[in-house]
């Protein structure tokens, strides 16, 4: 049993690690962890809370990097973004806390398959640089406030959630991505600073989850301009798409 354990856990750092540098180069690091810790005996709810924490450290390096280029926009100013992300992100983590373990796992199979297609339509289908914007100051507090909500529910899909809301304000596509960076941050932060005290956090296969993605996020970062981005963004919707039949079949 001990060695069956030991070996679980060795997957589950393997696979935390390919997480780490996934979401580096690509995104997408989620369908990796999720099904890694559910291998280790936790339930859909707790994986999911757990992903967030273990993934967290690994996400602020990333965040910390791209701070110096984020902006306002469509008439709102950055501190509205974060105000509007953290409120947000704390609204999704709490709705998150008082779901009830076997109504998450049914939810989860739909919450994969929307992260997937999201994932794949923000990853595959190219976006006008020059198209006029869409929203205004209300729509986009209104667009990444919803966003941030679902992030700190789930977070499966957020960053291409934002840079379709950011880029629909007239936001370049360079701005929107380190607009997206720090914004997934923030929300992340404040559900992390719930889930912290939260009995569903499984603390050890965390650590191992977290010490595998850092190490990846570093290794993707000095790998950024070596590999084929489309690749791994095609595996990780190859993944997503894997995960949420899995998932299906097993809710069934």
């Amino acid at each position: 049993m001990a060695d069956v354990m030991t070996m679980t856990y060795v997957i589950l750092f393997i696979a935390s690690l390919w997480a780490g540098t996934q979401n580096a180069l690509a995104g997408g690091g989620t369908f990796i962890t999720l099904p890694a810790l559910m291998l280790t005996g936790m339930n859909a709810l707790q994986a999911n809370i757990t992903s967030t924490v273990a993934l967290f450290p690994a996400q602020i390096a990333s965040t910390w990097g791209g701070r110096g280029h984020v902006t306002g926009v469509g008439g709102l100013s950055f501190k509205w973004l974060i105000a509007l992300s953290l409120a947000g992100g704390i609204l999704g983590a709490l709705l998150l806390l008082v779901t009830p373990s076997p109504i998450f796992a049914r939810m989860v199979p739909w919450l994969v398959l929307f992260a997937t297609a999201i994932f794949a339509y923000g990853s595959f289908v190219p976006r006008k640089a020059d198209r006029p914007p869409v929203l205004n100051k209300w729509g986009i507090g209104a667009a990444q406030f919803g966003i941030a909500v679902y992030g700190g529910y789930f977070g499966g899909g957020i960053g291409f959630l934002m840079l379709a809301a950011l880029t629909a304000a007239g936001l370049a596509i360079r701005s929107a991505s380190a607009n997206k960076n720090v914004l997934a941050g923030v929300m992340n932060a404040s559900a992390v600073a719930i889930f912290a005290f939260s009995p569903q956090v499984q603390w050890l296969p965390c650590a191992i989850a977290c010490a595998g993605a850092t190490i990846g996020g570093w290794i993707g970062g000095n790998m950024v301009n070596k590999v084929n981005e489309k690749f791994l963004r095609l595996a990780a919707v190859a993944i997503g798409v894997v995960l949420t039949i899995g998932l299906f079949i097993r809710a069934a």
